[in-house]
């Protein structure tokens, strides 16, 4: 068995496959029970979003020979007006995050339930850290309060909790790492 190989995404079915993660791990899309276990994604992109977004900055993915077995959304502040419901967020980043330091936000990231706990999302981040510390003082997500798997697994990594607000009557972690 090959190991498996983290990279930015270059390919549309790199892109497509995203896409079926997303679908797959969507939380309209699986019970309340997983929902806890396992954590969710709330955001469903288009490919044509994705792409455009992988233009300007290329997602991270992992692969498992020619599959897309995880991925990590590279989100430049350009697209924050693409996605509505994340309105909110860049707003407050914008309030939160001093003038002087740059920031990336991590438009989410999933892990292929056959492939959980082996340290793919961690090596996700690691490798997102190695690419992006250089042109970035912060990586920036939102989780939702809900999550607590993904909550969790964030603060592993090194993310802190720096704001939340209530949108919708969801419960929304703004979460810092600070890469400098």
């Amino acid at each position: 068995m090959k190991p498996i190989i983290y990279k930015r995404a270059s390919t549309l079915d790199e892109l497509e496959q995203i896409r079926t993660l997303q679908l797959q791990n969507s939380s309209q899309n699986i019970s309340s029970e997983e929902k806890l276990q396992e954590g969710f994604v709330t955001l469903q992109h288009t490919v044509a979003l994705l792409e455009q977004m992988n233009s300007a900055c290329a997602h991270i993915i992992a692969k498992d020979n020619d599959i897309v077995v995880g991925f990590a959304l590279v989100m430049l502040s350009r697209f924050r007006n693409e996605i509505k419901v994340l309105i909110p967020l860049f707003e407050r980043i914008d309030r939160l995050v001093p003038k002087d330091k740059t920031f990336v936000v991590m438009g989410q990231i999933c892990v292929d339930k056959s492939y959980r706990k082996q340290g793919i999302f961690r090596g996700l981040y690691h490798f997102y850290r190695e690419e992006l510390q250089h042109e970035f003082d912060y990586l920036i997500t939102e989780v939702a309060a809900i999550n607590l798997r993904s909550m969790q697994t964030h603060e592993a990594v090194g993310f802190k909790s720096i704001d939340n607000y209530e949108e919708d009557g969801t419960v929304w972690n703004i979460m810092l790492w600070d890469w400098t």
